[in-house]
């Protein structure tokens, strides 16, 4: 890791260090609110932008040039891994992932080949050329979690219920166990490539384990997350684990081995720091409506954010979710910089 990142507030804070001020950074903050983002995806597919370096440089550093948060989130979505192994899937607006051939059986795991760093080279080459343009400010690369992954593929899109996804981890554990091991193998190589080409941190994201409760959360997921995070823990990189409605699961993904929790917007901050227990930062978690409120009020709820957030043995303030797309910059940009004086120390 670059000297000068692995001195950032993002990095200290990630490794419950002393840091200046509480670093900031908020997930999707490249993306739909941002007019200049709008201006460079016009008419280019999701997709395509994800597998353009220039594309993904440019739109990558926006927030950072903008917001003058203490970190970059590299732009790409978690379905590219699946993409660039030959996986027939398109991102449709307003829908999301969309996956031609639901994976519901053995030859449907079969065609889950290994990923070599030769399927993504515009990620290396991408983030090569950012970690140059972005000096101290560190780069968080990412991936989706064996489980989020899994149940795109059987589902076929997005789910609010994951049916299918149950049935196979209840019905045929055995069919379940190979989709995981195929799909922790692709993210492991996926992440670390991105370490190695000069990520300072990486997070996965787990959007849809909230779905699962505790007990099977521990024998149907947990050993691939710990498998993962194991596999990283060579690379000295920080490691984020998020979820959304996870707040039952917060213990366990504690164990999952991540030096960083990631917490939504359902359990304060100090309650977290309770349930996940010692030995981790937490990153989060105001509630992205909030955003939408009269600046008063968002000052107000971000100063209780980050009182709570004392409760940790380190704080990284986000969102409990992802900037919603018709969020005011202007806002953000406000919000940045009263984290950044309030937290000064």
């Amino acid at each position: 890791m670059n000297p000068e990142t692995a001195e950032s507030p993002f990095v200290r804070a990630c490794r419950r260090l002393p840091v200046p001020h509480t670093p900031v950074w908020y997930m999707r903050q490249a993306g739909r609110s941002l007019p200049e983002y709008r201006a460079v995806r016009a008419d280019v597919p999701m997709l395509t932008a994800c597998a353009t370096p220039d594309l993904i440089v440019e739109i990558t550093m926006q927030p950072v040039r903008r917001y003058g948060v203490d970190a970059a989130i590299f732009f790409s979505d978690i379905v590219v891994p699946l993409k660039a192994i030959g996986i027939d899937l398109d991102i449709k607006p307003g829908v999301g992932p969309v996956v031609a051939d639901p994976i519901r059986d053995t030859a449907g795991v079969d065609t889950l080949r290994a990923l070599d760093p030769g399927d993504v080279p515009y990620v290396t080459e991408a983030i090569r050329t950012l970690t140059k343009e972005l000096g101290a400010t560190p780069l968080i690369g990412f991936a989706g979690a064996p489980f989020t992954l899994a149940s795109y593929l059987i589902e076929g899109g997005p789910s609010k219920s994951h049916d299918h996804t149950k049935a196979m981890m209840y019905g045929d554990p055995a069919l379940w166990h190979a989709l995981m091991g195929r799909l922790t193998d692709i993210t492991l190589a996926y992440l670390r490539l991105q370490a190695d080409a000069g990520a300072s941190a990486i997070q996965l994201f787990d959007s849809w384990v909230g779905a699962v409760a505790p007990e099977d959360y521990r024998e149907f997921v947990l050993p691939y997350t710990s498998r993962i995070f194991a596999g990283l823990a060579d690379l000295d990189v920080p490691r984020i684990h998020f979820g959304v409605g996870t707040g039952e699961l917060l213990g366990l993904l504690g164990e999952a081995g991540a030096d960083v929790v990631g917490v939504d917007w359902r359990v304060p901050l100090d309650e977290a720091a309770r349930r996940v227990g010692p030995g981790k930062a937490l990153q989060g978690n105001l509630d992205p409506a909030i955003l939408f409120a009269p600046w008063e009020v968002v000052e107000r709820r971000a100063r209780d954010v980050l009182t709570r957030g004392e409760a940790a043995e380190g704080h990284v303030f986000n969102l409990g979710h992802g900037v919603p797309p018709t969020t005011d910059p202007g806002q953000l940009g406000r919000l940045t910089d009263l984290v950044h004086e309030v937290s000064a120390r």
